[in-house]
């Protein structure tokens, strides 16, 4: 194989997962890591991937980026709605109570698939999951309030962190920009780390959803430390650093 070719593989790697690692690339290319961490450097140069520890990311995964909720919608459809099933095994069967539904393309998928799960009141803060589960017939449903930011369609600000820190619901799902052993969950806006926390803080159980390119990402404001966490819900297991301290911080990791 060309330098060219594998370069556009790689590229077509990171258009689907948004995340690339030496070793897998270059057990798939059959090449030596040196020749991969060369082109990665190449890539790198041309402005399609940013390189991090032990691989590479796509440009717009920089600690401060963020990908508009309509983009990351279209990404990992498939996963994200396995994800979703398996996270809602958290209700158990004969679930009565409360939920809050962080902002997410992840959550979303997740609500839905809610309608017909039983006696379940929804609480959440997303202007896009509140619009669908009221198209979709859902009645048990309150919405938080404040200012919406258009990139996640999420209320966000004092107003929103106070109402959540009002609230004990029994089981919390939320979304991560990126979760790695030594900072945690992370999200790259400040308010909208804010709101995560208050939600991290307010449930009695906190069920994470994160597929595998958010693994050893570390985007600008950490929610909460892995301890904090009570179930990570992915479609890949962690690995090396990541699993080691999922496991000394006692969080369940499901694999959808």
């Amino acid at each position: 194989m060309y330098a060219t070719e594998r370069r556009e593989l790689i590229e077509r790697v990171l258009l689907e997962e948004a995340r690339v690692s030496v070793t897998e690339l270059a057990e798939r290319l059959g090449v030596t890591t040196e020749t991969v961490r060369r082109d990665l450097a190449v890539l790198e140069e041309h402005g399609a991937l940013r390189r991090v520890h032990g691989g590479a990311v796509a440009p717009d995964r920089g600690s401060a980026a963020e990908v508009d909720l309509r983009e990351r919608m279209r990404r990992g459809g498939a996963a994200k709605a396995a994800i979703a099933k398996r996270a809602l095994d958290g209700l158990g069967r004969g679930f009565t109570g409360s939920v809050l539904l962080d902002a997410g393309s992840t959550t979303g998928a997740l609500a839905e698939q809610l309608p017909g799960r039983g006696d379940v009141h929804v609480v959440t803060h997303s202007v896009v999951l509140a619009a669908g589960l009221t198209a979709a017939g859902y009645t048990e449903l309150t919405t938080i309030g404040g200012r919406i930011r258009g990139i996640t369609g999420a209320a966000v600000g004092a107003g929103a962190v106070a109402a959540i820190e009002a609230l004990r619901p029994d089981v919390a799902f939320i979304g991560a920009n990126g979760l790695s052993a030594a900072f945690g969950a992370s999200t790259p806006d400040p308010e909208e780390a804010d709101v995560k926390r208050a939600i991290v803080h307010a449930a009695r159980r906190v069920i994470l959803l994160a597929d595998h390119t958010k693994f050893e990402v570390e985007s600008l404001r950490r929610f909460a430390a892995l301890d904090e966490l009570d179930v990570l819900v992915t479609d890949e297991a962690p690995t090396d650093a990541l699993a080691e301290a999922l496991t000394a911080a006692d969080v369940e990791v499901w694999i959808a």
